[in-house]
């Protein structure tokens, strides 16, 4: 007879463990909110500068894009650009965040799913903004990333880099920390990622105050 008691045992993703853990333990402050993903996507020295070069971008095509935003967190930034595109879709792995969001944020062009964006198929979409989110994913998981980039022209990627010359693209486990403590790096041209593009082009780079890296934001046409 089959027992009906026994449950299966289901191992959950360890990134989305991972990510889940951040949110529920507040392990990037809280900053009395809800969710929050941190002063990086809240200090006014940091993002307004970010805001208005994307919004930049947005705004220079003749026809609005549509733009597929990997690891949206807690929307702070990513509500500034909706309104400047056709269609706006959010992704990030962990699920109450992106119900709180649908509950918060409602726009008839935006909408937003939760999925790993490493494991997942991705929405189709003009444009992918990739915001310090590489840089919390082990190289297996950022390969897997890289070999969708290819479905869309444009991809604007921002990392947490080291200052001066550095060895790019240790590995880590994926989670809460980055690769700076390794004085290491996201760099999508090298190797192991090799990613292949028509053109690379900077958009924006600020050396944060503590001396600890840089915030450089990249603009990769596809094809």
């Amino acid at each position: 007879m089959k027992n009906t008691n026994i449950k299966k045992n289901k191992k959950p993703w360890p990134t989305k463990d991972a990510m889940d853990q951040v949110y529920k333990m507040k392990l990037w402050g809280s900053n009395n909110a809800e969710f929050y993903s941190g002063s990086g996507s809240h200090q006014p020295e940091i993002i307004e500068p970010y805001i208005e070069t994307i919004s930049s971008f947005l705004t220079s095509f003749k026809n609005a894009i549509t733009v597929l935003d990997l690891g949206c967190g807690d929307f702070n930034i990513g509500k500034n650009f909706v309104k400047l595109t056709q269609k706006y879709t959010a992704i990030d792995i962990v699920s109450e965040l992106i119900k709180y969001n649908k509950e918060h944020f409602k726009v008839v062009n935006l909408n937003f799913e939760c999925l790993d964006i490493a494991k997942d198929d991705l929405p189709k979409a003009d444009c992918i903004i990739l915001r310090q989110v590489l840089q919390h994913l082990s190289n297996t998981e950022v390969q897997s990333v890289v070999a969708k980039l290819s479905n869309f022209k444009y991809v604007i990627l921002t990392e947490h880099l080291p200052l001066g010359n550095f060895t790019p693209n240790k590995d880590i486990i994926s989670g809460q920390g980055i690769r700076i403590k390794k004085k290491s790096g996201i760099d999508l041209l090298a190797t192991p990622f090799n990613m292949k593009g028509k053109e690379e082009k900077e958009l924006l780079s600020y050396t944060l105050e503590d001396g600890k890296g840089k915030i450089v934001t990249t603009l990769y046409t596809i094809f």
